[in-house]
């Protein structure tokens, strides 16, 4: 089960779940920017917003060879291909295609409208050069991904301000999706950027996986200890919350639910919870990240990976503090290259998600034979490793396979220009995911749930213990590395 579907349930039977919806998206997205390696160029045509004074000069196309298409056939070229392609998938999701379709017009238009004001120059020009040249005397120099934290706004404002249109819009109101296929074309997008750094990217790899251990390892057993002991939670609501606190918000805590077959409700709760405090986080760590960790830009990277527990919400933090970085260093005369604050970010929640199956399967085997045992003494699966294990990883790993398969076999800067194209898709499914986690987080209904107490054990754990050992793991694997600089 994924994020959306606490909020949107099927119409009909499912025929794929969301996880292979993802990669199958991913994966296509991928395979048809390759295309032009070798033949023609399928994805030019797609829409880019440039950081504009002019608004009649802000869209384009990803490619110049589409140039004459024109910035709104681009846009209007993009949404229909994307409501086509997602309302098959909705249809093998088991959705109401019609329904969906109508909601994701909507969404769209307020997303990518969105993205267009946060690329206004005064939202997105770094450099007092960048300002002269577009005629601004201010900006809040948070480059054009100052659109995600304007998506992010409009939703929390449809929310909670419109709430009736929130529900009106949930069948298309779909982040985990979203989120999932933007990380399996990131993949791909990382390995061309690591070609060029090899060992570099190595070295990040294992530092990633030591930090997520090490995490692990302290994590749980403290969030688990404080639920119990502490707020006097019982095991049924302690695991889940544990879990969604320490590992990977929604994924965790329902797999955990599933695990230790929890009532629907505790992880429906949890769940819910989480997103609140993913839209805090999201709305508040980047800015702290640029503030206290520029010199330490990895350390931010792998910081907010440790510290942000939902998929969408820590890659996008992980983006926004890459450009607000990377912002802050280029006004200091220092040009690292893009992406790898982003990357270290993604890895370290990539490794975090593979150990949901993993850790599921245990927590399954300990609950099914000594804590809750069935009365036939049925025993846990091996099989539930696979049935919880998160399968867009599967899809980040293809995407990240490739990818580097072709730019360390010499591909050049028609593969460059390829994944450019992709990547351009990235950025679209992460402004949807922003504008969806915002529309999922009415504050007031969750609050009359009984998110109280809840709420309490979260705010103690995460902003009392959770960011500040995550601080200390990255701090120890990644302080003095630094990205690589650009040429």
């Amino acid at each position: 089960m994924s994020q959306a579907a606490l909020s949107a349930p099927a119409h009909a039977p499912a025929r794929l779940s969301e996880d292979w919806l993802s990669v199958i998206l991913g994966v296509g997205v991928l395979a048809l920017a390759l295309i032009s390696l070798a033949g023609p160029d399928l994805l030019g045509w797609a829409v880019t917003t440039s950081v504009w004074s002019d608004p009649a000069k802000a869209l384009g196309t990803v490619s110049k060879a589409y140039a004459d298409f024109g910035g709104l056939s681009a846009l209007v070229a993009t949404y229909l291909a994307l409501l086509v392609t997602l309302s098959i998938g909705a249809a093998l999701l088991g959705i109401e295609v019609r329904r969906f379709a109508v909601a994701f017009t909507v969404v769209f238009i307020l997303g990518y409208a969105s993205w267009f004001i946060g690329s206004s120059a005064n939202f997105a020009t770094v450099t007092p050069a960048d300002q002269a040249k577009f005629g601004v005397s201010w900006s809040l120099r948070l480059t054009n991904e100052g659109g995600y934290i304007v998506a992010l706004i409009a939703g929390l404002l449809v929310a909670n301000v419109f709430p009736r249109l929130a529900d009106w819009l949930k069948e298309a109101i779909r982040p985990e999706l979203y989120i999932k296929v933007a990380i399996v074309i990131l993949g791909a997008f990382i390995a061309v950027t690591a070609a060029g750094k090899l060992n570099f990217a190595s070295s990040l790899l294992l530092r990633g996986v030591a930090a997520i251990i090490e995490a692990y390892l302290i994590y749980w057993s403290v969030v688990y200890f404080i639920a119990r002991k502490w707020f006097g939670f019982s095991r049924e609501w302690a695991a889940p919350l544990a879990s969604g606190i320490s590992i990977c918000g929604v994924a965790a805590s329902i797999a955990t639910g599933g695990a230790i077959r929890a009532r629907p409700q505790v992880p429906v709760l949890v769940s819910s919870l989480v997103v609140i405090f993913a839209v805090v986080e999201v709305l508040i760590l980047p800015f702290i990240a640029q503030t206290y960790l520029s010199d330490q830009p990895l350390v931010a990277g792998a910081w907010l990976g440790l510290a942000v527990k939902t998929d969408g919400a820590a890659v996008a933090a992980g983006g926004i503090t890459d450009s607000l970085i990377l912002a802050k260093a280029a006004a200091e005369g220092i040009h690292y290259q893009p992406g790898w604050i982003l990357g270290v970010t993604a890895t370290v929640k990539v490794f975090i998600d593979v150990f949901i199956g993993v850790w599921a399967f245990i927590l399954a085997y300990i609950w099914t034979n000594h804590i809750n045992p069935a009365p036939a003494g049925e025993k846990a699966k091996v099989g539930e490793i696979w049935q919880r294990f998160p399968k867009f990883i599967l899809g980040f790993i293809a995407s990240f396979a490739v990818g580097l398969a072709l730019a360390l076999g010499g591909a050049g800067p028609k593969l460059t220009a390829a994944i450019a194209e992709a990547n351009n898709f990235r950025v679209i499914f992460f402004i949807l995911t922003f504008f969806s986690i915002g529309v999922l987080s009415d504050f007031r209904k969750l609050w009359r749930e009984g998110l109280a107490k809840l709420a309490a054990v979260y705010l103690v754990s995460l902003f009392g213990f959770v960011v500040w050992v995550g601080l200390i793991i990255s701090w120890l694997f990644f302080a003095g590395v630094k990205p690589p600089l650009v040429g």
